[in-house]
């Protein structure tokens, strides 16, 4: 029985450069199919999960959200279970030459192409694809292995900004916060705090009484608290880890934990379900 051809999705948002390795693509891998071209990351994950391609191009720099935070979005809703369950896609970035993230991608093990894209160095990253569509692990052990990349990748310098560079290792922690609520600034305490949530333009900033809204970035606000104190679980939430009563995993495998002083249940990704391994 034949094989049905491989697939693939680009997301480049120069047109020019897509078209580039599209036509280079075509030459080096004919039996290779483009399902899709688009522009941008949010466009990216809507299109692979449509589409379940068994390629990933991605370009580190898009607008909207980076390459990177495109692949942790779509690994964390990437179907592994039931008859529709399928190997996480061969993830490819695609990115201008910088030292600090070549060096990354090659510590991770995750193959990279420099632009613009040269037809020798293709030829290397598609023989690499084509070995790794021959040897398909089963889908749960695929995506976690690429979830072990994707977790270091995040941190390092050249890709991501480590979330200690928003505050020096000399500066305390952030113990005071200036949140409003209607036409009130309230001075909140960080020790009152249970979980910070990403919302839109602001974040939300939940006690057990209240809810407040910031205007601080997430990712900024990540490296002014104490990691010890306060564990992110999901790309738009940061909870109080001693608050954290019981996590449970529901029949999808998916994790959600509940927080002393609040009824809702929080989401966890699979980026950080790590974090709760002997579950």
């Amino acid at each position: 029985m034949n094989q049905p051809a491989p697939r693939a999705l680009i997301a480049e948002d120069e047109h020019l450069l897509a078209a580039a390795l599209q036509q280079e693509l075509t030459r080096a891998w004919p039996e290779l199919q483009i399902a899709a071209t688009v522009g941008d990351g949010l466009s990216a994950v809507k299109q692979a999960l449509a589409l379940l391609p068994d390629v990933l191009f991605f370009d580190i720099r898009m607008p909207g959200q980076s390459g990177l935070d495109a692949a942790v979005e779509l690994a964390d809703a990437w179907p592994t279970e039931g008859p529709s369950g399928r190997p996480f896609p061969a993830l490819v970035f695609v990115t201008a030459y910088d030292q600090y993230a070549v060096q990354a991608f090659e510590a991770q093990a995750v193959d990279y192409l420099l632009k613009p894209v040269q037809a020798a160095r293709l030829q290397k990253t598609v023989q690499k694809l084509q070995l790794a569509l021959m040897n398909k692990a089963q889908p749960a052990i695929n995506l976690e292995a690429t979830m072990e990349q994707l977790r270091h990748l995040l941190t390092a310098p050249g890709i991501a900004s480590p979330p200690a560079a928003a505050a020096p290792s000399s500066t305390a922690p952030l113990t005071l916060i200036q949140a409003s609520s209607g036409s009130q600034i309230h001075m909140v305490p960080v020790a009152d705090v249970l979980y910070f949530e990403a919302a839109d333009k602001y974040v939300r900033v939940l006690t057990a009484a209240r809810e407040y809204l910031i205007r601080t970035p997430l990712k900024d606000l990540i490296g002014q608290l104490d990691t010890q104190v306060f564990w992110q679980i999901h790309r738009s939430t940061l909870v109080r880890a001693s608050a954290i009563t019981t996590v449970t995993r529901d029949e999808a495998g998916k994790l959600h934990l509940e927080l002393a002083g609040r009824a809702e249940k929080l989401p966890v990704s699979r980026l950080y379900a790590h974090l709760f391994k002997a579950m």
